[in-house]
């Protein structure tokens, strides 16, 4: 066997070991993703079966000032934001209501056992039905009194 032969050889097996190499650096950064990914859909599955709300009431002008007011318990486990909880009315999605979780308008903290009381006073005819949404998906739909 002669120096070509050898030498022939010899870089076949860098090329080979440089190009598996590069090949498992890639498949082990692609397997690393796609197992963080399925890591996060099974802890936000998690908190989507610990997340539970009850619409208590749902109604028009009980002041007389023609204010739609939304009342909603938290009775799952899961801690809600306030902000990423949704409210349509009449299928109209609904901004720039006021909130106040257990008699304290400034937090956006909604834990297990409290009562968020949403304010929707943009409204100028007395709505049918309200639904409240979570951020994870979980919602309650009530008719309006």
């Amino acid at each position: 066997m002669g120096f070509s032969v050898s030498g022939s050889a010899a870089v076949i097996f860098v090329a080979a070991f440089i190009g598996f190499g590069m090949f498992y650096s890639a498949t082990a950064n692609s397997f690393e993703r796609v197992n963080d990914a399925r890591e996060d859909q099974r802890d936000q599955l998690l908190d989507q079966q610990n997340t539970d709300i009850s619409l208590v009431s749902a109604t028009w002008n009980a002041s007389g000032s023609e204010n739609l007011v939304v009342t909603v318990d938290n009775t799952g486990s899961e801690t809600l934001s306030v902000e990423a909880t949704d409210l349509l009315v009449d299928n109209d999605y609904q901004a720039g209501y006021d909130t106040t979780v257990d008699t304290d308008p400034s937090t956006d903290i909604w834990a297990s056992q409290e009562r968020l009381e949403i304010t929707v006073t943009s409204l100028s005819s007395q709505p049918d039905r309200v639904k409240v949404v979570t951020e994870y998906g979980i919602a309650e739909t009530m008719v309006v009194s």
